[in-house]
Parts: C-alpha cells; structure tokens; sequence
C-alpha cells in the first residue's frame, strides 16, 4: 500500500527521483507500475481461482438443465420438443453421472411437486459424494467416492435402470440424464463375465495410460447396457437422453459409454486396445480375451436404435472456457484460448503451458498487461513404476510439472492453476492445484524437491505441504478439466 501512495505523491516522470539511466529508470517504472497490477502472487492466484470458478458455475447440472427443459401450463419442452403432459402416462428418469444428482433435482423443481408426485418414477446412479434426498427419482450410490470404477452397487443400479426402462410403453416419456463418470456408474457385466474381470481390466487400462476413448471401446463390448443397449430396452414412446459432455470432441458414443447411442466399435477393435498396451493375463483375467474373441468370430449385427430415441448435448468444456474467459476479461485480463479439446501426457503439458507463460512475460511491451491463457480437456497420467506410489491427479501431476519447470525461474507474475470440474482430481479429495511464486518459496523453505514428488506421482503431498491444493467437494457436474494461467508482463 505505501507504494500506491508514493505513486500516487510524486510526478510520473521518475527521472527526477532515481539516480538511473534512462534504460533503468524505465525499467523501474515498468516494475512499480507492475507491482500495481499484482501486489502479491497469491492475490494473482486468487484471481485464476476466481475465473476457473466462473467456468465451473456456468456449467453446473442445475443451471444447464433449466437450459433446456420447461414446463408452461400442459406444454414440457425439452430441448426444443414438445410434449402433452396430460398425454403421458409416467415420466421415467434414469441415468448415470456425477452431475446425475444436480440433474434429477432440477429435474423435480421444473415439473413441480404434483406432477412429480402424479407421474415420475426414476433412478439415477451417482457416486456416494452426491446423495441428497429427492421427491420421487431415487439416487443410488453405485461407488463410493474418489473410486472410479465398477462396484457391485453400481450393478445393483444398473439393473434397476434396465428394469425400468424395459417395462415402459408407447404412452411413457423416457428421460435419460447422462454425465461424466457414467461408465464406472453403470456397470452390467455380459455373460461370462463377473464384475471382479471388469474391475481388472478396467484398473489395467487406466493405469497404463489409455485414453477415454480407448477405454470405453474396451467397456462397450462387455457390458449389457453400454453401447446403445440402454435404448435398446427402453419401451418408451420417447426416450431423450440430455447429456453433460466430459469427453474431448463430444462424441455421443464415448461419452459414459454410449448407453443411448448405436455402437460403432467391434470386439475386434476391444482387443486391438487391450493389444496395444500389452494385456496379458492375469493383469488382464483370461475371461475378457475369451468373450472378446468369441464376439470377434460372430456377424456384427446393425445396432440401429429407433427413431423415438435422441441424444442433446447441454453443456461441454467450451461452455465453461467460454464464461471463464469472460470473467477474465470483466476483470481486466486480456484472454488467449489454447483450446477445449487438450489431450496429452499431464507432465508434458504442464511443462508446455509453463513455457508459454515464459514466453508471454519475455515478449513484455513498454505498457504492463495483464494476459489470461486459459484451455480445456482431459490429460492422462503414465503412472510410475514404484514401490511407493505416490497420491494424487492429472491436474495436481500437471501444476507441479508447470512449477517444476519453472522452479529456478521462481514463477514471479505467473500463476498456473489446473482443476477438474467435477471437483475431483484422482482418488484425492482435491479438485486440483495451482502453483505461483508464494507455493515455490514455501516448498523451498520446506526443502520439498518436485521433481522427487513429479518421479512418483505424488503431487498431492507436495502441494499438501507447500499450499495450493484446490478443494470444492463436489460440483454436480462434469465437463472435464478447466486450465488457467496468468501472467503479468
């Protein structure tokens, strides 16, 4: 403060008072003018904490549902449809998702409580961090949180959502919510199969790097109700799926695997996936490779769905980039999209996006700016061989790699934050991380080595002890990951 009011106390022109040349006097103005901008790096921090919160908040499940559904008097619009009320016999919503729970309860509040009551029955599964008590739509906690994969409750769930759906009839309207972590949610092991075999080859794929996309080609082929097998059973008049995008591109039939979607993969494709990474059993239980060959040998059959069966993406990652860059700009950043579709190696990224920064603050002009770098998607994490692994997420592994580069540079006017929107980041209970000049100077009062903590996946007990881990809880919605850097040159 007392370097505001000295600004503020003498003439602008500083040649009267420093004993420089001209080149240093200007660069000590530049410095003072600087240090208006950001009078401390947590205050610049506290701004990318403040613009990555606008993102998340534009595409919470409750604000993108109220988007596209309403109720006037007879007339439920969904998506741009209409439809009776009073011609409906019950209105059914199913579906999976971490946003699942945000969904249904916006769900129940737009209908009103004596529709609800006279019409609705449902179930949704959501991770066990989302339960709240609704009307009429049964939550299921199908896994616990912070577990990303297949539990017997999940397949408890999705066996009530096909029993559901199938007893249904042409006079029914069928609402199917669908979001992000919706393949782990909705768990239906094919014959042959047994939930421990998923669970397996679900961990092995995650663990070696593959992508979403891999992932699900692998999930599709041995479940009962991925792929566009949940429409399938659906006997509705409608079946409308509103789906929260948590997957670079959109692609309908990636997303939560597809459930209401025709499958364009093969269980030849499924075993190209598990033979690019080397799967072998028993990281790999012999029962997969059988079921996927025996499907191999068969005729693929169409899976065309029928024509009452239509598919609305509400919300993506560029829904979020777009209300955090303009938040950004409301606030005085000049804003540069990197893009919502960033796939790649966390560390590598991270090391990229450092960089940049770098980049930007060298190329620094006569007049200080404040510049917002902001992008979005999803990294993947090559988890280290190690006999103690570390704890921690893509978005925590990517700041501490950006901090890591930028360790001896100590990050002054650079703040880099990295956060998962659905408020979690691994099987940590942090959404992600940032790492600026405040978290570099206490890691090395700490005597904290990053690239220590980089080499084992451990960046969760590093920003733990140096500051700067990101905790929401849960957002209720998913769009992936929301990255936001900023500098000041």
């Amino acid at each position: 403060m007392t370097l505001v009011v000295f600004i503020r106390a003498y003439p602008r022109n500083p040649r009267f008072f420093f004993p420089f040349t001209g080149l240093k006097i200007f660069a000590a103005r530049k410095e003072i003018i600087r240090r208006m901008y950001v009078s401390d790096e947590r205050d610049l921090s506290g701004d990318a904490l403040v613009i990555w919160k606008a993102g998340v908040d534009a595409v919470r499940a409750e604000r993108l549902m109220r988007n596209v559904v309403a109720l006037r008097g007879d007339a439920l619009k969904i998506c741009g449809r209409d439809f009776s009320v009073a011609a409906i016999r019950q209105i059914a919503i199913v579906g999976a998702g971490k946003a699942g729970a945000g969904m249904a309860a916006a769900v129940e509040e737009i209908l009103g409580d004596e529709l609800v009551d006279k019409k609705v029955i449902g179930w949704v599964n959501v991770p066990a961090d989302c339960m709240r008590p609704l009307r009429k739509i049964r939550l299921h906690a199908a896994r616990p949180a912070g577990v990303n994969e297949p539990t017997e409750e999940g397949v408890l769930g999705s066996r009530e959502i096909i029993k559901i759906v199938s007893g249904l009839t042409a006079h029914d309207l069928c609402l199917v919510l669908i979001s992000g972590g919706g393949s782990a949610l909705l768990p239906a092991p094919i014959a042959g199969l047994t939930l421990s075999d998923k669970q397996a080859v679900t961990r092995f794929l995650m663990q070696s790097g593959a992508t979403i996309g891999e992932l699900n080609t692998v999930r599709k082929q041995l479940s009962r109700i991925k792929g566009g097998k949940l429409a399938s059973a659906s006997r509705a008049g409608h079946t409308l799926t509103l789906i929260i995008s948590d997957v670079v591109g959109d692609p309908l039939d990636v997303i939560a695997s597809g459930p209401t979607v025709p499958d364009r993969t093969t269980a030849i494709d499924a075993l190209a996936v598990l033979h690019k990474f080397a799967a072998c059993p028993p990281q790999v239980p012999q029962p997969v490779f059988d079921v996927l060959e025996q499907k191999s040998r068969e005729v693929p059959r169409p899976e065309a769905l029928p024509a009452s069966v239509e598919n609305y993406v509400i919300g993506n990652n560029a829904v979020a980039l777009a209300a955090a860059f303009g938040k950004a700009a409301e606030m005085g950043y000049k804003t540069q999209s990197l893009g919502s579709e960033i796939q790649g190696e966390a560390n590598s990224l991270g090391r990229e996006l450092a960089e940049r920064c770098l980049d930007l603050r060298r190329a620094a002009t006569a007049e200080p700016a404040r510049i917002c770098l902001a992008s979005g998607g999803e990294p993947v994490v090559q988890l280290a061989k190690t006999s103690q692994p570390g704890k921690g997420g893509r978005n925590q592994q990517l700041a501490l790699a950006a901090l890591g580069r930028l360790w001896d540079d100590g990050m002054q006017h650079i703040s880099i934050l990295s956060g998962g929107t659905d408020g979690e980041d691994g099987p940590t209970d942090a959404a992600g991380a940032w790492a600026d000049a405040g978290v570099i100077a206490h890691a090395r009062a700490l005597r904290l080595d990053p690239q220590t903590f980089l080499a084992k996946n451990d960046a969760y007990r590093f920003f733990e002890q140096a500051g700067g881990l990101i905790k929401t809880g849960p957002t209720h919605t998913n769009v992936m990951d929301l990255r936001v850097a900023l500098v000041v040159t």
